[in-house]
């Protein structure tokens, strides 16, 4: 089984039990062979660009999802590590790019502001969905509420909504810009 191959399996098989399709249902939705759907999953098909379109469509995320790795599931980018861009009379820091189509939320979030309340908890959001933070300012604990990143002012983090995940200023207030893209056909939540 080739690395190619093993990470469209993996996508597809993870799409499809997140979305709780059975492997019947999937096939039967992009009209593929049931078979034709496993050895995709086993790893050991060899997909046609329209196969993968078909399965890509049947699941409602773009055909992207499905030959990416999606292996690191937090990506950290340290303030100390960057380089500011200087163009007409400002500077700016790409915090990162999502291509597709689909829905960007933009959150300015402050917490740690209620005593004895440093943080909250958050539900997956739809399928495929992403998370971009950036801290502003204090020092905060944050992403998958299995894995969370310690980070610090200037520090920003990428990892996938669509799991529990943590919200928590390590002392005092601590502010953070949330950028939240949601795939077309993920919902509105």
């Amino acid at each position: 089984m080739s690395s190619g191959n093993a990470m469209v399996a993996h996508n597809i098989r993870l799409l499809r039990e997140r979305r709780g399709l059975s492997l019947a249902e999937l096939a039967r939705q992009a009209g593929l062979a049931k078979q034709t759907l496993s050895r995709l999953e086993q790893g050991t098909g060899n997909p046609t660009v329209d196969t993968l379109f078909a399965i890509a469509a049947a699941l409602g995320v773009p055909v992207t999802r499905l030959v990416a790795d999606h292996g690191q599931t937090v990506t950290v980018q340290r303030g100390d590590e960057v380089v500011w861009q200087c163009d007409a009379g400002f500077e700016s820091r790409v915090l990162g790019q999502v291509y597709g189509s689909g829905v960007v939320r933009n959150y300015l979030v402050r917490l740690g502001r209620v005593p004895g309340r440093p943080g909250c908890s958050s539900e997956p959001h739809p399928a495929g969905t992403l998370e971009h933070l950036y801290v502003v300012s204090g020092r905060v604990r944050v992403g998958p509420a299995d894995s969370p990143v310690t980070l610090s002012a200037g520090d920003s983090a990428r990892y996938p909504g669509d799991r529990p995940h943590v919200y928590e200023s390590l002392g005092g207030e601590s502010v953070v810009h949330v950028v939240l893209t949601v795939p077309y056909g993920g919902g509105r939540r």
